[in-house]
């Protein structure tokens, strides 16, 4: 029996000054059989989509709370991404 598809977004929060975070996401990602793309990418905050089965997606957010050495993850907020908002909220 196969698991459903689903399509995740991770905000990550943290310290990502180092480079290697980004390529051992996508290698990470790749090893895990997800797809993956990296939407935005700064020293203080990442967004990745990740579509694959629930529990490769779970992992996947583990080894992002682990990482590297050289980055430090503070929070990881995973949301479905079609319960995403497509404009964002007025104050």
């Amino acid at each position: 029996m196969t698991q459903p598809v689903l399509t995740q977004k991770f905000t990550m929060h943290g310290r990502f000054a180092g480079e290697s975070f980004l390529p051992w996401m996508e290698r990470h990602a790749g090893k895990l059989g997800l797809e993956n793309e990296i939407l935005t990418a700064t020293e203080t905050r990442i967004e990745l989509a990740l579509q694959g089965p629930q529990a490769l997606i779970d992992a996947m957010e583990m080894a992002c709370s682990l990482g590297p050495i050289d980055i430090w993850v503070e929070e990881i907020e995973s949301v479905p991404l079609n319960e995403m908002p497509s404009t964002p909220a007025q104050p």
